[in-house]
């Protein structure tokens, strides 16, 4: 290929120009961070993140930016298309869920939450400001942009059916090339970028299982029909389906985290029923399948052999988030601009972890990945959904930076070189 004069000035110009917006991502971190703090200190649980969504909006039009059109599918919902005056180029979305969690924040932070048992403790609040981050740069380079950016605010990822997929039902998707996603990992320093094409997470199902009795006095077991050992038995014969049902390269997750006889504990009435509380986790749909068939045959079998009865709720989760092969490349080469190649880390094999980001990858071509906000040495390691989670905050404008790369990538320069 021969490289005209043009071509390399060409090169030069929008090399320089990635650079400058580059470092726009790290003046707007003051903002991004402040946004951060104020949404963390004011959480709202799925469904009803109408405050969060006001606030965002407010934000956006503070931008005062002519070519930035925002709507609301749904009043805790927020969605904000920028068309660029470049040319004629594809549409691609960004998103950033909104929602948090029913927990008690136990951390130190000045701006802990102020909602009693209503926690950010997924970085969701992280996730929303670096998108508006992202919005403000981009708002201030309409004049770069061949084509339109959608900018998705998306409520209730922490409750099934999650939210994805009623904007996807109501048109967010349409006319869409491809979507981007960042969830940010105190399991990895700042600095660090986590990704890979296929599947990245796996499905997230849930279930209720009954097994059920006839309480007694717990003087005389022989009159009742004890639901509890034979729980105890049905805990243990579910494993077999990991290790014993699957190809181990293929083995699912299942857990019970939560075994309750109901609210009449005691220490000599044996209960009528067990419940307990369980998830699945799966990197093959053909597993999944699998795993509930012979669910449901254990329970049968365990039950039926002491004569007992039992009940076996199942929901469907999240699907896998599956990562598009050419849409990865792009987030790769972002990466390889923004935090260098040796620090992106490729998992050996996909994540157990669920997110109704799933949803927008039924429709588009998409790539979700991992952030690195951890810091060992000030103790910010506590996992998502602990009431310990923090951010280190000196990630956040990596972040920024990961969403204007991929619009750069996409609208200004494909080859990002």
């Amino acid at each position: 290929m021969v490289i005209t004069r043009r071509d390399f000035c060409r090169f030069f110009v929008m090399s320089g120009k990635f650079e400058e917006l580059m470092k726009e991502c790290e003046g707007v971190a003051g903002d991004v961070v402040s946004w951060r703090r104020h949404i963390h200190e004011h959480p709202e649980l799925s469904n009803n993140e109408f405050e969060t969504a006001k606030y965002i909006k407010g934000i956006l039009e503070s931008f005062d930016c002519a070519a930035l059109k925002i709507w609301q599918p749904k009043p805790n919902a927020v969605v904000a298309d920028l068309t660029g005056s470049g040319g004629e180029g594809p549409f691609v979305a960004l998103r950033a869920d909104i929602d948090a969690l029913p927990l008690m924040e136990d951390t130190c932070e000045p701006f802990k939450s102020k909602v009693d048992n209503v926690m950010h403790a997924c970085g969701h609040d992280a996730h929303t400001a670096m998108l508006l981050g992202a919005a403000r740069v981009l708002c201030g380079h309409c004049d770069l942009l061949k084509g339109k950016v959608r900018f998705v605010f998306q409520h209730a990822e922490e409750r099934h059916p999650g939210g994805a997929v009623e904007l996807c039902e109501l048109g967010v998707m349409e006319g869409i090339k491809c979507i981007f996603g960042i969830h940010v990992a105190p399991n990895l320093p700042v600095g660090f970028v986590c990704l890979k094409e296929g599947v990245l997470m796996g499905t997230s199902d849930s279930y209720t299982i009954q097994i059920i009795g006839k309480g007694g006095h717990a003087s005389q077991p022989h009159l009742s029909k004890d639901p509890v050992p034979v729980a105890a038995e049905v805990v243990l014969a579910l494993q077999t389906i990991v290790s014993r049902k699957v190809d181990p390269k293929l083995a699912p997750v299942i857990t019970i985290p939560t075994i309750t006889t109901g609210p009449n504990e005691s220490h000599n009435v044996i209960p009528d029923r067990v419940k307990m509380l369980g998830t699945m986790r799966s990197h093959d749909y053909d597993v999944r399948t699998l795993a509930m068939t012979e669910m449901e045959r254990i329970l049968k079998g365990v039950t039926s052999a002491h004569g007992l009865e039992y009940s076996l709720e199942f929901k469907k989760g999240y699907d896998m988030v599956v990562n598009d092969k050419e849409v990865t490349a792009t987030v790769i080469r972002v990466a390889e601009k923004t935090v260098g190649a040796t620090n992106i880390i490729v998992p050996p094999y996909p994540l157990f972890g669920g997110e109704d980001f799933s949803s927008y990858l039924r429709h588009v071509p998409g790539c979700f990945c991992f952030l690195g906000t951890g810091n060992e040495a000030e103790g910010i390691v506590h996992i998502p959904h602990s009431t310990k989670f923090r951010v280190d905050e000196r990630g956040l404008p990596y972040g920024v930076k990961g969403h204007v790369g991929f619009v750069y990538a996409n609208l200004v320069n494909e080859q990002l070189a």
